[in-house]
């Protein structure tokens, strides 16, 4: 019970919880089980996450706000945001497991919806951007769930293990998302 002390449970059970996450799968993420890898009693989580589902929210959350900060640094252009997406979810897959399953994680939390739709209003705009006329039009979101669709689709299966990893992620992911095209028909 020794890390109990140690200043800041609510983080650390955050950060255990991404590392479970990425190593066996949010279905395995227990409040006893995090209590237990932080050295404290199994109830001191219910301090900072009363519920499983609150954790998982508080979770996702971090990991959508996690993610805009990404995108936001590398600036506007798609196919920066592109590699960004694909190389973020590598570098946090518990994360990344937990913000794409929406059944574990209380959907109508207002700060995870903000969370989410902050993000995906930096893909969207990054979308209307490459388009030659920069609208906002329909077409626009079509294009940006087309986009979404290729970069979710390669962090999928990248992490999943459905294809192998190639050896630079960064570079092969530069060269997929370069095929895409946003045109204005």
């Amino acid at each position: 019970m020794a890390n109990y002390h140690h200043g800041d449970l609510r983080r650390q059970l955050l950060a255990e919880a991404a590392r479970v996450a990425a190593g066996s799968g949010p279905d395995a993420l227990t409040l006893r089980e995090l209590a237990r890898r932080a050295g404290v009693s199994h109830a001191a989580p219910v301090h900072h996450f009363p519920t499983r589902r609150d954790l998982m929210t508080a979770l996702a959350t971090e990991g959508f706000t996690l993610l805009s900060a990404a995108l936001t640094e590398v600036g506007g252009d798609i196919y920066d945001h592109g590699v960004t997406y694909v190389t973020w979810a590598l570098a946090h897959p518990g994360h990344y497991a937990v913000m794409w399953t929406p059944r574990l994680t209380d959907e109508q939390d207002a700060s995870l919806t903000t969370a989410r739709m902050a993000t995906w209003s930096i893909l969207e705009r990054a979308v209307a951007d490459a388009r030659a006329d920069g609208s906002e039009s329909e077409g626009a979101r079509d294009a940006a769930y087309a986009a979404f669709a290729v970069v979710h689709g390669l962090a999928g299966i990248w992490l999943s293990g459905a294809t192998p990893l190639p050896p630079d992620p960064d570079s092969r992911a530069r060269a997929i998302v370069r095929h895409l095209t946003f045109d204005t028909n």
